[in-house]
């Protein structure tokens, strides 16, 4: 069986993970998870992640992060930009969501990048997701 959306496929593993109050979720991983990951890490919303090795496949191994009541910090992970259906902003239209409580990832020329790094290096991208 082939993957479609690999991208879907890691957000639902982290909403489910999230959902069944786990500590930590393994994923497959690719340079774009990678960075997806880095952009969570750097916003507060997941506690770290790490790579691990198993033979020819490498996994990230994500750190979920809960508040003092053990609520998840990660409300809604929600996909933008599917494989049918690619959603693409200007550098002057870059999302502020939750008026910015929360946070887009975008696929921009400079890279993975948060709509608030991606405002302040005006750049616009691909809408991957939205984060609050």
């Amino acid at each position: 069986m082939t993957m479609t959306d690999p991208v879907a496929d890691y957000l639902t593993h982290i909403r489910n993970g999230l959902s069944a109050h786990k500590r930590w979720v393994d994923i497959p991983s690719s340079q774009l998870k990678k960075r997806i990951s880095l952009v969570l890490k750097e916003e507060k919303y997941i506690d770290d992640f790490f790579f691990i090795s198993d033979g020819p496949k490498e996994k990230i191994r994500i750190f979920l992060k809960y508040d003092y009541q053990n609520n998840p910090v990660i409300e809604n992970i929600k996909r933008i930009s599917t494989p049918g259906n690619r959603v693409y902003v200007g550098a002057d239209d870059v999302p502020r969501v939750l008026d910015g409580l929360g946070v887009s990832i975008l696929s921009t020329s400079k890279g993975v990048l948060s709509n608030k790094t991606a405002a302040k290096l005006k750049v616009g991208g691909e809408l991957i997701c939205e984060v609050f």
